[in-house]
């Protein structure tokens, strides 16, 4: 392993002028800001002003994550990133029995507007920035959020975040998904086009290789078929009647960032310059905002073990390091005791520490780019996009994203790596600390995090009171009108929020959808 990248090419032992023979820094390289944007998407970068420290956190029900949020902004968070629980994230409500035994156990509750007023209760949401976790019923918790922020008399043009949004890597590497995929991305282009005229300032979708590279993607992978899925939503939207520059300066991306630090830096630079070239050369985008790969970055999750946990401070502040010096443009620090359960309020806030300390102990932010004209980076850089675009080439071939996902290709490619891995860590080859080497014979006692059993009972009850005190039959008649668009043409999301501030809850929404465009059932490509 030590003479590999985590790609597969070799790793040289010395890399000289040899290695950048062949490169051109003006094409490849050229300044921060301006295309192809290698050394980073704006001309200051940190030396303006430091990334955003948007910590990933949710858990129970809504009152318990609002203290949480409460907690984290007053240590120094600097915008707010919601974890929605799995029923939450699938479209059913917590009293449904399909949701029975995970009820706020990977991230909050949110069942309807009431409880993401709840969840943002004395938070100005005109004040920060949020970014949601959410894919197939993102439409929903946008709307809530948006709801919410009128309640507070904050239009939706002050509003500020992110929703995820991607649908296409649930079909890949996640789970998460509900329609099917044609239906999915007609709901996403109905996105584009609402926050366009309603919420201009929201970044309408996350596109995401994080879960593609924690299911086992290489970082070539990673960049290949996140970008693959970005040209997918983009040709959509285009089919829409949208204008390339009306859609793509709202685009954002979400990468892992791995303790490999010098190939997750290269990787980072190398899909900023693929994404602008693929968005003038291929989509004609002539407005510079829509050739910008602006990306989040989450330090990797599937790197952290349960084994001698404090460990994971280490790899956590290396991979943070990589993130930073790759140019991102938010960050979440995994805490050290996530592989044993929900992080507790110290273990968050020590994660938050370390990028506190990275942007103002350190002298990283006092450079733009401080990689650039490495020999080894440069070389790597240019070996990652090479890679990359060969995936994405046979992608292409089999007629894009949507396609290649429903033959299997990309899931398939991924389960290849994620084997080898497994295999090289099972042999020794791969070490990974305090698991197959410099392990201790006796591990002290951690007391984790744990959420407080009755919350299901009392999301059940709440949706009892929800429902008996409601205009029922105002509820009917707008899930009927967001019926009759998702039949049709028209835009799904203005019916959507008529329903939703008439209290209808986001099961009830994604059963309204479920009943006209039914749901994705996966291809056994074996």
């Amino acid at each position: 392993m030590s003479g590999m990248t985590e790609s597969g090419f070799p790793f040289d032992n010395l890399y000289g002028p040899s290695a950048l023979a062949d490169w051109d820094p003006d094409t490849q390289l050229g300044v921060p800001g301006e295309y192809p944007f290698t050394r980073g998407v704006y001309p200051s970068m940190y030396t303006g002003r430091p990334w955003t420290m948007r910590q990933y956190a949710g858990f129970g029900n809504a009152a318990e994550s609002n203290a949480r949020y409460k907690q984290l902004l007053g240590a120094g968070q600097t915008g707010l990133s919601v974890a929605f629980d799995l029923p939450t994230q699938m479209g059913y409500d917590s009293d449904d029995p399909i949701a029975s035994g995970e009820i706020g156990k990977v991230g909050v509750a949110i069942d309807s507007v009431d409880d993401m007023g709840v969840l943002f209760g004395g938070i100005p949401l005109d004040k920060v920035s949020t970014s949601m976790t959410i894919n197939a019923p993102a439409s929903t918790l946008l709307l809530m959020y948006q709801l919410v922020a009128e309640q507070q008399g904050v239009p939706g043009s002050a509003l500020t975040g992110t929703i995820q949004n991607d649908v296409l890597k649930e079909y890949i590497a996640r789970g998460t998904y509900i329609y099917p995929p044609a239906q999915s991305i007609r709901l996403i282009t109905d996105i584009f086009a609402y926050c366009r005229a309603e919420l201009p300032r929201w970044n309408t979708i996350s596109i995401s290789g994080y879960h593609m590279a924690e299911a086992g993607a290489t970082p070539a992978q990673e960049i290949a078929f996140t970008l693959s899925d970005g040209i997918e939503y983009v040709r959509a939207a285009i089919a829409a009647g949208m204008d390339v520059d009306e859609f793509a300066p709202r685009l954002a991306f979400f990468f892992v960032s791995r303790t490999s630090l010098l190939e997750e830096v290269a990787k980072f630079r190398a899909a900023r310059r693929m994404w602008a070239r693929i968005m003038r050369e291929e989509f004609g985008a002539k407005n510079p905002k829509s050739l910008m790969l602006r990306f989040h970055t989450q330090t990797a999750g599937v790197q952290l073990t349960a084994q001698q946990p404090e460990v994971n401070l280490v790899r956590v502040a290396v991979q943070g390091m990589a993130a930073v010096m790759g140019g991102t443009q938010s960050l979440h620090t995994n805490s050290f005791d996530e592989a044993i359960a929900l992080p507790t309020e110290k273990a968050a806030r020590l994660a938050l520490r370390t990028q506190q300390v990275l942007a103002y102990e350190t002298d990283l932010t006092k450079t733009i780019d401080p990689f650039a004209g490495s020999y080894v980076v440069e070389s790597l850089t240019d070996e990652v996009e090479a890679a990359a675009t060969a995936l994405m080439t046979q992608v292409a071939d089999l007629g894009g994203a949507v396609a290649a996902i429903e033959q299997g290709f990309q899931k398939s490619e991924i389960e290849r790596s994620a084997y080898r891995i497994a295999n090289e860590i099972d042999d020794g080859e791969r070490v990974v600390v305090g698991v197959n080497k410099f392990t201790v014979e006796t591990e002290e006692h951690y007391e984790p995090l744990r959420v407080d059993p009755t919350i299901e009972a009392q999301q059940t009850e709440r949706l009892a009171v929800l429902r008996a005190e409601r205009d029922n039959a105002a509820v009917t008649a707008a899930l009927d009108e967001l019926k009759r668009a998702a039949e049709g043409t028209d835009n799904c999301l203005p019916p959507m929020k008529r329903a939703l501030a008439a209290k209808a809850t986001g099961g009830e929404v994604a059963n309204a959808l479920r009943a006209v465009w039914g749901t994705y059932q996966p291809i056994d490509v074996m």
